[in-house]
């Protein structure tokens, strides 16, 4: 029977390959990254980049421009540009961003209200019974 080579990971430019574990957790991280940032990254980035203007502005007039990004993605719903649309859901993402950094809510901490399903029946899906309206 023949002794068996130890299997090792290939050399390239004097370097090994990392681990499995190592390249597995860098997969996931970048699938993460590919699919978006947290909800508390996307709300940090939003005030990093516009947080003085909106301090600026105030709570009322931001509450305003928040409202009219809606009705806009109210009018997009009723079409059929798939571009316009998800256009206008990033629109009303970052206005509600800036309303809960104004509002110092932490985006990410209050969706924790619906983590484990319905925060009234606790179940997922909701089995509480609605009238009809």
């Amino acid at each position: 029977m023949a002794a068996r080579r130890r299997r090792t990971a290939p050399r390239t430019a004097g370097r090994t390959r990392a681990p499995a574990r190592a390249r597995t957790a860098a997969r996931k991280a970048v699938r993460r990254a590919a699919s978006g940032p947290t909800l508390r990254a996307f709300q940090q980035a939003i005030e990093a980049t516009y947080g003085a203007r909106d301090r600026r502005r105030g709570l009322e007039a931001t509450f305003m421009w928040l409202a009219e990004e809606v009705g806009e993605l109210s009018r997009a719903l009723r079409g059929r540009d798939r571009d316009n649309l998800e256009e206008e859901f990033a629109d009303v993402l970052a206005w509600l961003a800036t309303l809960a950094s104004l509002a110092r809510v932490d985006l990410a901490e209050a969706s924790a209200k619906y983590a484990r399903g319905c925060p009234r029946c606790h179940a997922s899906p909701c089995a509480c019974r609605h009238r009809a309206p």
